[in-house]
């Protein structure tokens, strides 16, 4: 979304240039006709919840698969490293000293889930894998029915005020030599409690989820999270993406009211594309709940590049 506002947007296209109007179709019957059949949404809360209980069945079963949790764990005894939680371990052991005692494992631990995520697409860890979303998912389909209702009001913040808890929690780190953030990260508090049992802990991931639903959806994710904020800072450079498609597009926006970072597909409205193709950034989840509900397939995931190479 960096440097949009300085480039001219193309010119809007006319009715007849419409897809809906090429089918001869007007653009109720153009949207009627497509099935939101879910299928992304499928697939992505499916490889989520199983994830998460590929945790719960190692301990369960007492097999070394998948050992820990999401802020560190074991894939077949193979180091993994939430980024994260790696630079809150980093500041501390550079002012503790104890930095050379950091082993190869963690090393490897952080550059494998690093590079891992950086071709899978950054903040696809958000969607895909984290639990807490999936619960933030739930919560907004509740608070967009209240708004709808009119029972509540919405209230946004500025998305980059997560760079400010992104350095904030780092602070603390470096201060109090403690990984303050693991103490309130809902990931690490819901990975444990499905894997080693609940606490009261839970009754902070309760708190949150009600004032995202009364309040301000998805608080926690757009606002907050350093964790998104890191995959987010990783997306910039990832290959796989979200591709828009202008001619396919009537600019209905039905993308844009499930998107769950909404800002991302800004070149949906009418009058505001500057190219013919664009590819939603480094924020974009690649949740594909756009891809499902387009009824021109104006968006799809896509490897950047792919078609130069085709």
């Amino acid at each position: 979304m960096f440097g949009k506002k300085n480039k001219t947007p193309l010119p809007p296209k006319s009715k007849e240039e419409m897809p809906f109007a090429k089918m001869g179709l007007s653009l109720k019957e153009w949207r009627n006709n497509h099935v939101n059949k879910h299928k992304w949404r499928t697939i992505r809360w499916s490889v989520l919840i199983g994830m998460n209980l590929l945790f719960i069945i190692s301990i369960t079963l007492d097999l070394a698969l998948l050992e820990g949790s999401l802020s560190g764990s074991r894939l077949l005894g193979f180091y993994l490293m939430d980024p994260y939680n790696t630079f809150q371990v980093l500041v501390i052991s550079f002012v503790t000293g104890h930095w050379k005692y950091l082993t190869m494992n963690f090393v490897i631990g952080f550059f494998t889930i690093f590079l891992f995520y950086f071709f899978a697409g950054g903040r696809s860890y958000c969607s895909w894998i984290c639990p807490y979303h999936f619960l933030a998912e739930w919560g907004e389909k509740l608070h967009d029915y209240l708004v709808k209702k009119k029972k509540i009001k919405e209230h946004s913040f500025n998305i980059y005020l997560r760079f400010v808890f992104w350095g904030g929690f780092l602070v603390l780190a470096l201060f109090t030599k403690n990984i303050v953030f693991e103490d309130l990260n809902p990931i690490g508090i819901l990975s444990r409690a499905m894997i080693y049992g609940p606490g009261l802990i839970l009754l902070w991931i309760l708190a949150l989820l009600v004032f995202e639903i009364v309040y301000s959806k998805r608080f926690w994710c757009r606002y907050v999270c350093p964790v998104g904020a890191t995959w987010s800072l990783v997306g910039k450079g990832t290959p796989l993406a979200i591709r828009f498609d202008l001619d396919k597009c009537a600019h209905c926006l039905d993308c844009q009211q499930v998107c769950l970072v909404p800002h991302e597909l800004w070149f949906v409205k009418k009058g505001t594309a500057t190219h013919d193709v664009h590819h939603a950034g480094s924020d974009c989840t690649r949740c594909g709940l756009c891809v499902d509900v387009c009824p021109g397939n104006a968006l799809s995931y896509t490897i950047k590049g792919w078609e130069k190479i085709l």
